[in-house]
């Protein structure tokens, strides 16, 4: 046996080993910076759409262009900067109960975006609605999913669908009243839209998710 031979495929194996491993590691580190800013400027893009402001180009210019700013709601239902990191999902934020409000501005009128965070049929769903000055008229929505069916469940994603929250008012006597009727039932078209036909458990999965999420945020919708 040629122990020197031996010794040297050991060796050089395990330089090999150890110098994958720190390549893979530095890819790892730099590709994982590109995917949170690119996760990152989706979410901004999402937030961008809640206020009808669609196919943008800069995110970063659009976010300055209309003032967005990231608060939090405290406990008397006022705002206060988030002096934390730009959260790309708002599940766990809300959960524990840190609720963002993106204040901005839009032609000199303040707009406020709220997030929301629920479960349709087959995964999450989740979205951004914008109000009034008045905390309380609806002035845009976007909603997107994680896997609802094509053509049923994920034409909560459609302008057809968003557009209909257009104008609708949040709260009825303090209560959250904005959500999603079932097909061709709603009762009170200042506050429902119509739910998707054939997509009745996402349609459901919406209202929760609107009326949850928007619960949460009482303090600051009541606070005129």
């Amino acid at each position: 046996m040629n122990t020197n031979s031996n010794s040297y495929t050991i060796i050089y194996a395990s330089i090999m080993v150890v110098v994958v491993a720190f390549l893979l590691a530095f890819v790892s580190s730099s590709l994982k910076e590109t995917q949170y800013k690119n996760v990152e400027m989706n979410t901004k893009k999402q937030i961008l759409a809640a206020l009808n402001v669609y196919d943008v180009k800069d995110v970063d210019a659009e976010f300055t262009k209309y003032e967005i700013k990231d608060m939090l709601v405290q406990p008397d239902g006022t705002l206060a900067p988030n002096d934390g990191a730009f959260q790309t999902s708002y599940k766990g934020e809300i959960a524990n109960n840190r609720l963002h409000v993106f204040e901005c501005n839009v032609d000199g009128q303040t707009k406020y975006i709220l997030p929301v965070y629920g479960a349709g049929l087959w995964g999450p769903v989740w979205g951004y609605i914008a109000l009034d000055q008045d905390k309380d008229t609806v002035y845009g929505v976007y909603f997107s999913h994680a896997g609802e069916t094509p053509g049923l469940g994920a034409e909560i994603t459609t302008v057809k669908f968003q557009d209909q929250f257009l104008g609708k008012h949040v709260l009825e006597n303090g209560i959250v009243a904005l959500g999603v009727e079932k097909h061709g039932k709603v009762a009170k078209p200042d506050y429902q839209v119509d739910g998707i036909s054939g997509g009745t458990i996402t349609s459901k999965g919406v209202d929760a998710m609107i009326k949850d999420c928007l619960s949460m945020y009482n303090s600051f919708l009541t606070n005129k």
